[in-house]
C-alpha cells in the first residue's frame, strides 16, 4: 500500500484553515469553564443549600454520559427551541456556537473537580494563618488558598485541555468547519481517506504537544512557589529524561 503524498500535502494546506477554528473553541470554552469550575468547586466543598445537589447532579450527568450524545442532543434541541422564539433565522445561527456550548458544558463539569481536589490539597491551617495575620477570610482566600490549589491543579488542568483539545475534533458533527470536517471533505472528492486522517493526526499532535510545552513552562515557573519535599526525585518530562538520584559512595 502506498500513500499519496501530493494528495497529503494538498489536504495539509486545505485543514490548516482550520486550526484557527479549532484552537477558538478550545479558548473559548476554557475561558468561560475555568472561573465557573472554581465556582462550583466551592459550592460542592462548603455544601451551599439549594445549590450542592444541583452541581452534584450536573457534573454527573456530564461525566455520565458520552460527549458525542450531548453533541447530539445539543445541536439537535437548541436550534428547534430557538426556531420557536425566534423563527427560521434559528438555523442560520454559526454552528460554532453550538460548540461552544457543548464544550463549555462539558468543560465545567471536569474543571469543577479538579479545582474541588485541588482546593482539598490546601491545608486548612492556610486560612488560619492568614486571619492570624489580619486579612479578611476573603483575602486569604484569593492571595493564600487559591494560588496553592492552581499550582496542585496545574497538571490536572493540563489533561483536561489535552482531552479538550481531542474532542473538539467531534465539532464537525455540527457542521463546524474545523480540521477534521475540512480534511473528511477532501478525502471525500477522491476517496484517500487514509491520507486526510492522517494529516488530521499530525495537526493535533502538533496542537497538543504545543499545549503540553505551554503547561510545562506554567508548571515550572509556579513550582517555586511549591513546598519542598525531602528526598524527591526529580522528574522532567521535558525532554523526556529522568534524573536518578546520585547514589551515595561509601
Amino acid at each position: 500500500m502506498s500513500l499519496n503524498t501530493d494528495f497529503m500535502v494538498k489536504v495539509a494546506q486545505t485543514a490548516i484553515q482550520g486550526v484557527p477554528v479549532t484552537l477558538q473553541i478550545v479558548l473559548v470554552a476554557l475561558l468561560i469553564s475555568l472561573p465557573i469550575g472554581v465556582l462550583f468547586a466551592l459550592i460542592r466543598i462548603y455544601r451551599v443549600k439549594g445549590l450542592q445537589r444541583l452541581v452534584q447532579f450536573y457534573v454527573s450527568l456530564v461525566r455520565g454520559t458520552p460527549i458525542i450524545a450531548q453533541i447530539l442532543i445539543v445541536y439537535s434541541a437548541f436550534p428547534s427551541l430557538l426556531n420557536m422564539i425566534i423563527g427560521k433565522a434559528a438555523f442560520s445561527i454559526n454552528p460554532i456556537y453550538y460548540a461552544y456550548i457543548v464544550f463549555t458544558f462539558n468543560s465545567i463539569a471536569t474543571l469543577t473537580e479538579v479545582f474541588r481536589s485541588a482546593l482539598q490539597t490546601v491545608d486548612k491551617g492556610q486560612m488560619e494563618a492568614g486571619l492570624m495575620v489580619g486579612m479578611q477570610p476573603r483575602q486569604t482566600f484569593w492571595r493564600i488558598i487559591l494560588p496553592q490549589a492552581l499550582i496542585s491543579a496545574l497538571p490536572n488542568i493540563a489533561n483536561a485541555t489535552l482531552y479538550l483539545i481531542k474532542n473538539s475534533s467531534l465539532a464537525f458533527i455540527m457542521s463546524v468547519k474545523d480540521i477534521t470536517a475540512i480534511a473528511k471533505t477532501e478525502a471525500a472528492f477522491n476517496y484517500n481517506f487514509l491520507e486526510a486522517y492522517l494529516v488530521v493526526w499530525v495537526y493535533y499532535l502538533i496542537i497538543c504537544y504545543g499545549a503540553e510545552i505551554i503547561f510545562y513552562l506554567f508548571e515550572r515557573y509556579f513550582s517555586k512557589y511549591r513546598r519542598p519535599i525531602k528526598n524527591r526525585t526529580g522528574f522532567n518530562w521535558f525532554p523526556f529524561s529522568i534524573k536518578q538520584p546520585k547514589l551515595e559512595q561509601k
